[in-house]
C-alpha cells in the first residue's frame, strides 16, 4: 500500500517510479485522475530519456477536447511492484496522470477529514 498526499486543492497525489529502458528510475508525483480511462499519461517532454517503445497513435477525449496521443509501452513501479503498461503521451499534459485502470486492481482510500490517502492491494 502506498501513502498519497493531498494537493493544495485536495488533489490526490501518489509517488511512482518511471523506469527507463536502461533501468534508470525517476520518482515522480502522479495525480490520480478518475476521468482518465488509461493507466498513465505524461507530457511528450517527459518521455525524453526513457527510451520506451512506441506502439501506436490513438484518439482520446480529454477535458480540452479530442486529441491524437502517442502510446508507448512503459515500465513503472508502484508500491514496490513493476508494471509494463501502455502510456499515453501528448503535448500539454500538465501532470503525470494515473488513470482509473489502477482502481481495477487497487483499493483507493480517501478520507480528507483524517488526512488519509492510500492506494493498495484489494
Amino acid at each position: 500500500m502506498i501513502q498519497g498526499k493531498f494537493g493544495e486543492e485536495d488533489e490526490l497525489f501518489f509517488e511512482i517510479e518511471l523506469i527507463a529502458a536502461d533501468g534508470l528510475e525517476l520518482a515522480v508525483d502522479a495525480l490520480l485522475d478518475t476521468g482518465f480511462s488509461g493507466w498513465l499519461a505524461i507530457d511528450n517532454q517527459d518521455l525524453e530519456g526513457l527510451d520506451w517503445v512506441y506502439v501506436r497513435k490513438e484518439n482520446m477525449r480529454l477535458a480540452q477536447g479530442e486529441a491524437l496521443l502517442d502510446i508507448y509501452l512503459g515500465k513503472v513501479r508502484i508500491d514496490g511492484q513493476e508494471f509494463d503498461i501502455p502510456v499515453y503521451v501528448g503535448v500539454g499534459v500538465t501532470e503525470f496522470l494515473l488513470g482509473r485502470q489502477w482502481l481495477k486492481t487497487r483499493r483507493l482510500v480517501v478520507d480528507l477529514p483524517s488526512g488519509v490517502l492510500t492506494l493498495g492491494d484489494s
